[in-house]
Protein backbone atom coordinates (compact mmCIF):
# COMPACT_ATOMS: atom_id res chain seq x y z
CA UNK A 1 0.00 0.00 0.00
CA UNK A 2 2.19 2.97 -0.98
CA UNK A 3 1.51 6.58 0.30
CA UNK A 4 -0.11 5.02 3.25
CA UNK A 5 3.52 5.32 5.21
CA UNK A 6 3.11 7.77 8.54
CA UNK A 7 6.81 8.65 7.74
CA UNK A 8 6.11 9.38 3.46
CA UNK A 9 3.10 12.01 5.79
CA UNK A 10 6.11 13.49 8.23
CA UNK A 11 8.16 13.77 5.25
CA UNK A 12 5.76 15.76 3.53
CA UNK A 13 4.59 18.20 6.32
CA UNK A 14 8.15 18.48 7.39
CA UNK A 15 9.18 19.37 3.69
CA UNK A 16 6.11 22.26 4.07
CA UNK A 17 7.17 23.56 7.05
CA UNK A 18 10.83 24.05 6.44
CA UNK A 19 9.90 25.71 3.12
CA UNK A 20 7.94 28.54 5.14
CA UNK A 21 10.44 28.94 7.23
CA UNK A 22 13.07 29.20 5.05
CA UNK A 23 11.32 31.71 3.08
CA UNK A 24 10.63 33.75 6.21
CA UNK A 25 14.54 33.77 7.02
CA UNK A 26 15.25 34.66 4.21
CA UNK A 27 13.14 37.67 4.17
CA UNK A 28 14.61 38.46 8.00
CA UNK A 29 18.10 37.86 6.65
CA UNK A 30 17.75 40.25 3.98
CA UNK A 31 16.33 43.45 6.29
CA UNK A 32 19.35 42.73 8.38
CA UNK A 33 21.15 42.98 5.30
CA UNK A 34 20.42 46.10 3.89
CA UNK A 35 20.21 47.85 7.66
CA UNK A 36 23.80 46.28 8.23
CA UNK A 37 24.95 48.65 4.85
CA UNK A 38 25.77 51.97 7.18
CA UNK A 39 26.65 50.51 9.97
CA UNK A 40 27.64 47.05 10.91
CA UNK A 41 27.53 47.65 14.79
CA UNK A 42 24.11 47.81 15.90
CA UNK A 43 24.74 49.54 18.93
CA UNK A 44 25.31 52.85 16.45
CA UNK A 45 22.80 51.41 14.14
CA UNK A 46 19.17 51.03 15.62
CA UNK A 47 17.75 50.12 12.31
CA UNK A 48 19.94 46.68 12.45
CA UNK A 49 19.55 46.71 15.83
CA UNK A 50 15.88 46.18 15.30
CA UNK A 51 16.01 43.90 12.35
CA UNK A 52 18.34 41.27 14.82
CA UNK A 53 15.47 41.78 17.40
CA UNK A 54 12.81 40.41 14.78
CA UNK A 55 15.14 37.57 13.51
CA UNK A 56 15.59 36.25 16.92
CA UNK A 57 12.35 36.61 17.96
CA UNK A 58 11.62 34.36 14.74
CA UNK A 59 14.17 32.31 15.43
CA UNK A 60 16.52 33.07 13.07
CA UNK A 61 20.03 30.99 14.14
CA UNK A 62 22.82 33.72 15.37
CA UNK A 63 25.31 32.33 13.07
CA UNK A 64 22.95 33.43 10.14
CA UNK A 65 22.54 36.58 11.27
CA UNK A 66 25.91 37.08 11.74
CA UNK A 67 26.48 36.19 8.61
CA UNK A 68 23.72 38.50 7.21
CA UNK A 69 25.89 41.30 9.02
CA UNK A 70 29.13 40.14 7.56
CA UNK A 71 27.78 40.17 3.90
CA UNK A 72 26.61 43.62 4.08
CA UNK A 73 30.12 45.12 5.91
CA UNK A 74 32.25 43.61 2.94
CA UNK A 75 29.64 44.70 0.32
CA UNK A 76 29.10 41.80 -1.93
CA UNK A 77 25.27 41.20 -2.04
CA UNK A 78 24.01 43.72 -4.18
CA UNK A 79 21.12 43.77 -2.41
CA UNK A 80 18.53 47.34 -3.12
CA UNK A 81 15.14 48.26 -1.94
CA UNK A 82 12.84 48.70 -3.91
CA UNK A 83 8.76 50.39 -3.76
CA UNK A 84 6.49 49.39 -5.83
CA UNK A 85 3.31 51.44 -6.60
CA UNK A 86 0.29 49.63 -8.29
CA UNK A 87 -3.66 50.29 -8.52
CA UNK A 88 -5.70 47.23 -6.81
CA UNK A 89 -9.43 46.28 -8.03
CA UNK A 90 -11.57 49.03 -8.07
CA UNK A 91 -8.42 51.44 -7.82
CA UNK A 92 -6.87 50.50 -4.24
CA UNK A 93 -3.98 52.39 -4.12
CA UNK A 94 -0.70 49.15 -3.18
CA UNK A 95 2.52 50.45 -2.05
CA UNK A 96 4.95 46.88 -2.62
CA UNK A 97 8.22 47.08 -0.48
CA UNK A 98 10.81 45.02 -1.83
CA UNK A 99 14.59 43.96 -0.89
CA UNK A 100 15.83 42.29 -4.00
CA UNK A 101 19.25 41.27 -6.09
CA UNK A 102 17.89 41.78 -9.33
CA UNK A 103 15.06 44.81 -9.62
CA UNK A 104 14.69 44.09 -13.32
CA UNK A 105 13.80 40.43 -12.28
CA UNK A 106 11.46 41.50 -9.23
CA UNK A 107 9.89 44.29 -11.20
CA UNK A 108 8.76 41.60 -13.93
CA UNK A 109 7.29 38.86 -11.45
CA UNK A 110 5.36 41.60 -9.53
CA UNK A 111 4.15 43.02 -12.94
CA UNK A 112 3.24 39.18 -13.68
CA UNK A 113 1.36 38.62 -10.17
CA UNK A 114 -0.49 42.16 -10.83
CA UNK A 115 -1.78 41.38 -14.39
CA UNK A 116 -3.12 37.96 -13.21
CA UNK A 117 -4.93 39.14 -10.36
CA UNK A 118 -6.65 42.49 -12.11
CA UNK A 119 -4.42 44.58 -10.65
CA UNK A 120 -1.24 47.16 -12.47
CA UNK A 121 1.78 48.84 -12.04
CA UNK A 122 2.17 52.44 -11.38
CA UNK A 123 4.24 55.01 -12.17
CA UNK A 124 6.47 55.87 -9.91
CA UNK A 125 5.28 58.48 -6.91
CA UNK A 126 1.53 58.52 -8.71
CA UNK A 127 0.21 56.18 -5.89
CA UNK A 128 2.97 56.93 -2.97
CA UNK A 129 0.71 60.56 -2.55
CA UNK A 130 -2.49 58.60 -0.92
CA UNK A 131 -0.12 57.47 1.78
CA UNK A 132 2.21 58.48 4.94
CA UNK A 133 5.26 57.21 6.27
CA UNK A 134 4.33 57.38 10.24
CA UNK A 135 6.75 55.49 13.16
CA UNK A 136 6.06 52.24 14.29
CA UNK A 137 8.09 49.50 16.76
CA UNK A 138 9.19 47.84 13.24
CA UNK A 139 10.30 51.05 12.00
CA UNK A 140 8.87 53.31 9.69
CA UNK A 141 5.62 52.04 7.65
CA UNK A 142 3.10 53.39 5.31
CA UNK A 143 -0.53 54.36 6.07
CA UNK A 144 -2.72 55.36 4.29
CA UNK A 145 -4.03 58.78 4.34
CA UNK A 146 -7.63 57.73 3.97
CA UNK A 147 -9.74 54.51 3.40
CA UNK A 148 -11.27 53.56 -0.54
CA UNK A 149 -14.42 52.01 0.10
CA UNK A 150 -14.42 48.97 -2.49
CA UNK A 151 -17.13 46.14 -2.80
CA UNK A 152 -16.75 42.60 -1.46
CA UNK A 153 -15.81 41.19 -4.61
CA UNK A 154 -12.74 43.29 -5.17
CA UNK A 155 -11.81 42.85 -0.90
CA UNK A 156 -11.40 38.90 -1.56
CA UNK A 157 -9.37 39.78 -4.99
CA UNK A 158 -7.41 42.49 -2.94
CA UNK A 159 -6.33 40.06 -0.24
CA UNK A 160 -5.83 37.12 -2.79
CA UNK A 161 -3.16 39.49 -4.72
CA UNK A 162 -1.82 40.15 -1.33
CA UNK A 163 -1.05 37.04 -0.08
CA UNK A 164 0.47 35.76 -3.51
CA UNK A 165 2.51 39.18 -3.48
CA UNK A 166 3.98 38.34 0.33
CA UNK A 167 4.69 34.51 -0.91
CA UNK A 168 7.24 36.30 -3.03
CA UNK A 169 10.67 35.82 -1.63
CA UNK A 170 11.94 39.53 -2.62
CA UNK A 171 8.68 40.93 -0.71
CA UNK A 172 8.84 42.24 2.50
CA UNK A 173 5.61 44.10 3.24
CA UNK A 174 2.82 45.02 1.31
CA UNK A 175 0.02 48.43 2.16
CA UNK A 176 -3.17 49.41 0.62
CA UNK A 177 -5.29 51.92 1.21
CA UNK A 178 -8.55 50.04 1.09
Amino acid sequence: MSGHSHWAGIKRKKGLTDQKRGQAFSKLLNTVSIAGRQEPNPQFNPRLRTAIEKARQNNVPTEKIEAAIKRASEAKENLEELIIEAYGPEGAAILIEMITDNKNRAVAEIKKFLNDNGAKLAEPHSVRWAFEQIKSGDGLIWQGKFKQQISGEAQNRLQKLIQELLDQNDVQKVYTNA
